[in-house]
C-alpha cells in the first residue's frame, strides 16, 4: 500500500481550482506531520496552514508565480525556530514531564547536556538544524497527503523573507523553510500527470555493507 500510494504522488504542477480539500483530510495529513521524528523529540517547527485567497495570492507573488499556490485549496508553511533557546529546550520538558508522569533526573539531565551544547552555537547554525527537522516534517506529510489521495507540491521555489513578511514569521521566532501545497491535480492541464516516474535503479542509489562470510 504504501508504495502504491507513493508511485501514485508526484509533484502537481497544475491543480484544479474548483476542487477542495476536506477538512478531514487536511487534519489527517497535520496530524501526521505533528507526529514526525524530530531531534531530541524538540519539534523545532511549526506548520501554517492558509486558506485566505487573498494572502495565498501574495505568496503566489512571493514565490515566483507559482499557479499551485492558488489553484489549490491549501498551502502549508513549514517554519522552523530561528534558533535554540533555553525557554524553547523548557518547554519541551515540560511538555515530556506532563505526559509521563514528572520530572526526573535522568529527563533533566539530557536536556541540561543538550542546552550545553545548542545555547552556546551561533544562532544560523541552529537555525539550520531545526530546518532539517523541519524537512523530515515535509516528508511526513508529502506521505499523508499522499495516503489521503490528496495531491500536493514540495516547494523551496519561494522568498522566503517575502513569506516571513506576509505572514509575521520573524516576530514569532520562525522562518519559512518550504512549502507545500494541496489540491486536487488537474489531469487535463497538468503536463506531468500520467507521465512514468524517474529514479535512479536500485543498484544505482542503494550501497549494502554486508557481513563477510
Amino acid at each position: 500500500m504504501l508504495l502504491d500510494r507513493l508511485n501514485w504522488r508526484y509533484a502537481t504542477k497544475k491543480m484544479d481550482p474548483t476542487k477542495s480539500v476536506s477538512a478531514e483530510k487536511v487534519d489527517a495529513i497535520l496530524e501526521a506531520t505533528r507526529l514526525a521524528p524530530t531531534s531530541s523529540g524538540l519539534q523545532p517547527f511549526e506548520v501554517v496552514v492558509v486558506t485566505d485567497p487573498a494572502v495565498r495570492a501574495k505568496l503566489k507573488d512571493a514565490a515566483f508565480d507559482q499557479a499551485q499556490l492558488v489553484d489549490g485549496s491549501h498551502v502549508l508553511v513549514f517554519a522552523a525556530w530561528d534558533n535554540y533557546t533555553e525557554e524553547r529546550i523548557d518547554g519541551v520538558v515540560s511538555d515530556t514531564a506532563a505526559a509521563r508522569g514528572g520530572l526526573t533526573e535522568a529527563l533533566t539531565g539530557y536536556y541540561d547536556r543538550l542546552k550545553g551544547m545548542y545555547l552556546s552555537r551561533p544562532a544560523d547554525v541552529n537555525f539550520e538544524h531545526a530546518a532539517r527537522q523541519a524537512y523530515i516534517g515535509l516528508g511526513i506529510a508529502l506521505t499523508a497527503a499522499a495516503f489521503e489521495e490528496v495531491d500536493s507540491t514540495p516547494m523551496e521555489g519561494f522568498e522566503a523573507d517575502k513569506f516571513d513578511e506576509i505572514l509575521g514569521l520573524r516576530e514569532r521566532g520562525l522562518r519559512s523553510v518550504a512549502i507545500m501545497p494541496l489540491g486536487y491535480r488537474d489531469p487535463e492541464g497538468d503536463w506531468l500527470n500520467g507521465q512514468t516516474k524517474v529514479r535512479r535503479d536500485a543498484d544505482k542509489f542503494i550501497t549494502r555493507v554486508n557481513a563477510a562470510n
